[in-house]
């Protein structure tokens, strides 16, 4: 079935971009761990890049699908869970670009998540933030990101509360 292999492909690749980097993953490799040719993988991806985007773009949607979807001025804490639990969701692809930074510039993926990150801050703490809020607010949102990709082996009910708290008390909320 052509969507069973499209799919056993992703996540092939994926552990691999986890585990070696994307540039030092070839398509040769992700084909023979699958036990399919090359041409087959061609088949389902045109070139390394479409399988890079294909396993980015949940991660997109989801974190534009989270900021469209919210108020400014809610409850800083539920956002601040929210937000650790998308990256939650993404820390393999999020170690993925860690990893291989390149990504991240090649996808043209920088400075979209850099505009996501202060649509981010605007919702916790307002529009008009003075230099020591924007330091907190980095210091927060990377760091229940970092918590989520160096702690992924333990239990999410584990490392959940402590880094929004942690977070909470770094923005002063």
């Amino acid at each position: 079935m052509p969507g069973d292999t499209k799919g056993r492909i992703l996540a092939v690749a994926r552990e691999l971009f986890v585990e070696q980097g994307v540039q030092n993953t070839s398509l040769r490799q992700i084909s023979e761990r699958l036990g399919i040719t090359k041409p087959a993988l061609y088949y389902h991806f045109a070139s390394r890049d479409d399988l890079v985007r294909s396993i980015v773009q949940p991660l997109i949607e989801d974190i534009e699908r989270f900021v469209r979807g919210r108020e400014p001025a809610g409850d800083p804490r539920e956002l601040l869970g929210d937000y650790f639990d998308l990256m939650w969701r993404h820390r393999e692809v999020i170690v993925m670009m860690v990893r291989d930074l390149s990504t991240l510039s090649h996808l043209d993926l920088g400075a979209r998540m850099f505009a996501w990150r202060r649509q981010i801050v605007a919702l916790l703490l307002g529009p008009d933030l003075t230099r020591e809020q924007h330091i907190r607010a980095t210091v927060a949102l990377g760091g229940m990101s970092d918590c989520a990709v160096e702690y992924a082996d333990l239990p999410l009910e584990e490392v959940k509360p402590t880094a929004v708290e942690a977070a909470a008390v770094a923005l002063g909320i």
